[in-house]
């Protein structure tokens, strides 16, 4: 099982490619047990969403 560092680097990694099966399955079975790598998942998302949609307004 990973622990929480190697868990956030794939994390941050699956942002800019898509991560093969078992990596993505050992994240997620990580993530069932660790709170703070889910917490951090989410949050990772929700500044990625943000940064998309700051990027259209300035656009416009």
């Amino acid at each position: 099982m990973l622990n929480c560092r190697e868990t956030t680097g794939k994390v941050l990694r699956s942002q800019d490619r898509a991560l093969p099966l078992h990596e993505r399955l050992a994240v997620r079975l990580h993530q069932l047990a660790c709170d703070n790598c889910r917490r951090f998942d989410r949050q990772l998302r929700l500044m990625r969403a943000a940064g998309e949609r700051w990027r259209r307004y300035t656009q416009e």
